[in-house]
């Protein structure tokens, strides 16, 4: 039950955070870390077993009559992420605490921080596919609410609503993707499909399964050509960039990827396909982040960058590959991580964004200026931090990669050497040379704004120089989970003198060249200037608004505000859909057979058909009511007479009711006239005869098919020992059809409020 119990705990405090927060004050913050740290100590205890190949595994019945279960499972692979999400999560709470101390809605932001993270550890641990997805769609609402967080700013919304509408479009895929395979496993289980993985690769639908996943992966984790959202979502506050956009959410889809791999690599297409689109997204996102200079923008595009290289990893497929892009995972968690909550601070305490604005804040603040230089060493890919042992495992795999490796070790070096210019700008520029005017006096951020970056960045040089607190155990456990079995991994920051390290003293040296003429660059980088214009957030910006005009035009169609419009369009849709059918299938070839009819039956259809056609035809709406009325009651005999006086009593109930209600209102009607031209009244005649006549034709189809018993034969023997009732019509709604009978319940009470809502401004104007 531990599994469970942390995430109810998670999901429990996010539920009275805006409440408990309010009444804890500035020390909100930490109170609400309590429980990630106390979920990562659990981790850390649990480590040991989990990495010797002992995973924590909970299952919980969910829907049995459907072969489903409520599963989780901790094994290497979801102890790192399930450290990196609470762990960052218990440095972000307290960080946002100092971030935005004072303001008013920092329990919301607590509360939506929360919600987050039991979502993302719900991602990280689920079995089940099916209870995957819906934690995945969790996270994509909950990034929603944590990027429009400050929703009075057009720009924060409409951010808010780009990452939605893109996760979201992936998010379908992945449904789609999901259920295909589950239907070719035979199973939601992933342990099961892990086992079927034979099966399931000779299946016909494999290659689109593939796809569909690999979709629903790629927008997630921003993959070309879905990257734009990414730079978009940094109008939310910076401790929301920290965590989702840098050590959580964008690295959801990394995690399906690793987690899926074992079921899905056997596709030819899917390690070209990896490698592909993770190097086309990390030497765009590097070009990309070049012809930034707001710090925040910086980062965000550098993380593009990293994420394409760590997709690049697993498609690359080897097993020292995966390792190398796991334990770039790791260490950009805490040099991205860092350098976020940096820029937060530098932000906070000068007003100011831009780098090429910023300089000499050294003097002011020399403790964040150490820790960003510690984590800009790591990004840079400079020993001794974890983010060099990282890049010289990368760099090594490409020079082996089993096929492109040549231009795989071009775009990693490329990008590696823009990437240590944009660490220079945005971890080290701000705090060196002549110091600049800021919007205000420098000042140095107090421990909650420090102890974040501070604990992360020590932690990527803490993990390379000591191996044996776990690095290496943490990776190799996580790569044996997606590779299922065992390796012994070694992190080590020297190699001995091999082309890896020259390629990235390279990247080194190029990165400070591009530093120094970083304008020159930006010059020619300029052409990159043409996505803004014809690339893929420009799609997206002309799908939306070809998106809005089909909704309006489509609106004012099929919403003119006309009954007479909505029902033309209702029945016709129903007489052609049904018609064609029944026309397609012979079910319109009707045999001559003799009706056994009397008088009586004659003589009633007679009655509501008359009744119908002056009800239709009435000059007055009075005399229309009383042959309406008369036309329902004409149907409550008929019940009766065919023996369902149940339905009868029904009837006569609704009629009565409907001619009262008729009465009471027509009568505040103006005078009855003729608004409808001759013509409208004759498509009225005909649509109304067509439908009819449909009708009848179902009617006359049914009537010939033949009809089994066994149904109503099972509801009259579970009538009174299932539903504890003998009137078997009143069983059947419900007990047998209750989630009919409460659709329609609902569907009344809504429209009960619709009424409501529609008459309450009529009573406030009469009573002002």
């Amino acid at each position: 039950m531990a599994i469970l119990a942390s995430l109810a705990v998670v999901f429990g405090l996010a539920t009275v955070a805006p409440w408990l927060g309010r009444a804890l004050g500035r020390f909100a913050g930490a109170v609400f870390a309590v429980a990630p740290f106390g979920i990562a100590a659990w981790l850390l205890a649990a480590a040991p077993g989990i990495l010797d190949g002992a995973p924590i595994r909970e299952t919980h019945e969910w829907a049995p009559a459907l072969g489903l279960a409520l599963s989780f499972s901790i094994d290497g692979l979801g102890l790192l992420f399930g450290l990196l999400i609470a762990g960052v999560g218990g440095l972000i709470m307290v960080y946002a605490g100092g971030y935005l101390e004072g303001r008013p809605d920092l329990p919301r932001l607590h509360c939506f921080l929360l919600l987050f993270m039991g979502s993302m550890l719900g991602v990280v641990w689920s079995e089940n596919l099916l209870a995957l997805f819906v934690f995945w769609e969790l996270t994509s609402v909950c990034s929603y609410l944590l990027i429009g967080f400050d929703h009075s700013r057009i720009a924060a919304r409409k951010s808010a609503l780009q990452a939605l509408l893109v996760t979201g479009t992936g998010g379908l895929a992945l449904l789609v993707g999901t259920i295909l395979l589950g239907i070719a496993g035979g199973s939601y289980e992933i342990p099961v499909l892990i086992e079927r993985a034979d099966v399931i690769a000779a299946d016909r639908l494999f290659i689109p399964i593939v796809l569909l996943v690999a979709l629903g992966a790629f927008t997630k984790s921003a993959q070309f050509p879905f990257h734009f959202w990414l730079p978009g979502a940094m109008e939310a506050p910076t401790p929301v960039s920290a965590y989702l956009h840098s050590s959580t959410m964008v690295k959801a889809g990394i995690y399906l990827l690793a987690r899926l791999a074992p079921i899905l690599a056997a596709a030819e297409i899917w390690g070209p396909m990896l490698a592909g689109v993770g190097a086309t997204t990390m030497v765009l996102g590097a070009v990309l982040a070049m012809r930034q200079t707001y710090l925040k923008r910086l980062l965000a595009y550098s993380t593009v960058s990293s994420l394409g290289l760590i997709v690049m990893a697993l498609g690359v497929g080897t097993a020292a590959a995966i390792e190398a892009g796991l334990a770039y995972l790791l260490a950009h968690a805490f040099f991205k991580g860092a350098l976020f909550m940096v820029a937060g601070a530098v932000d906070h305490g000068t007003g100011e964004r831009d780098a090429e604005r910023l300089g000499g804040l050294r003097a002011a603040m020399p403790l964040l200026f150490a820790v960003s230089l510690l984590a800009a060493l790591s990004m840079a890919g400079l020993p001794p931090l974890l983010g060099f042992v990282a890049k010289e495992m990368v760099l090594e795999e490409m020079l082996h990669a089993p096929w492109w490796s040549t231009g795989l070790v071009v775009a990693t070096t490329a990008a590696a050497t823009l990437t240590v210019a944009v660490t220079l700008l945005v971890a080290v520029k701000p705090f060196i040379g002549a110091a600049t005017p800021t919007l205000h006096a420098p000042h140095a951020p107090g421990p909650a704004l420090l102890l974040g970056p501070a604990v992360l960045a020590g932690l990527g040089l803490l993990l390379a120089v000591a191996p044996p607190l776990g690095a290496a155990s943490l990776v190799g456990g996580s790569a044996a989970a997606v590779l299922g079995e065992a390796r012994e991994t070694k992190l080590s920051l020297w190699h001995g003198w091999t082309p890896a390290l020259g390629l990235s003293a390279i990247a080194v040296v190029g990165g400070l060249v591009c530093y120094r003429f970083r304008g020159t660059l930006r010059r020619g980088l300029g052409v990159a200037g043409v996505l803004d214009r014809v690339g893929p957030a420009a799609a997206y910006e002309g799908g939306l608004k070809g998106m809005l005009a089909i909704a309006e035009g489509q609106t004012r169609i099929l919403q003119s505000g006309h009954l007479r419009s909505y029902l033309f369009i209702t029945v016709g849709t129903a007489v052609g859909l049904v018609g064609y059918a029944l026309w397609s299938r012979g079910g319109l070839a009707f045999e001559a057979t003799e009706i056994d009819l009397r008088w009586y039956e004659v003589l009633i259809g007679v009655v509501i058909a008359v009744a119908a056609i002056a009800a239709a035809t009435a000059g007055s709406r009075l005399l229309a009511v009383a042959a309406l009325g008369l036309a329902g009651f004409g149907v409550a005999v008929m019940f009766v007479v065919f023996g369902a006086p149940d339905l009868a009593m029904t009837q006569i109930a609704i009629e009565t009711l409907t001619v009262i209600l008729f009465v009471l209102i027509f009568r505040r009607l103006p005078d009855f006239r003729v608004i409808s031209s001759g013509l409208q009244r004759g498509a009225d005649a005909f649509m109304a005869i067509t439908g009819g006549a449909l009708v009848a034709a179902l009617v006359l189809v049914a009537s010939r098919t033949e009809r089994s018993r066994e149904i109503a034969e099972w509801y009259g023997q579970n009538s009174v020992p299932g539903g504890h009732g003998r009137n078997v019509v009143n069983v059947i709604l419900v007990d047998f059809r209750a989630i009919d009978t409460l659709g329609e319940i609902t569907v009344l009470a809504i429209a009960a409020i619709g009424v409501l809502a529609l008459l309450k401004p009529r009573r406030i104007g009469r009573r002002s």
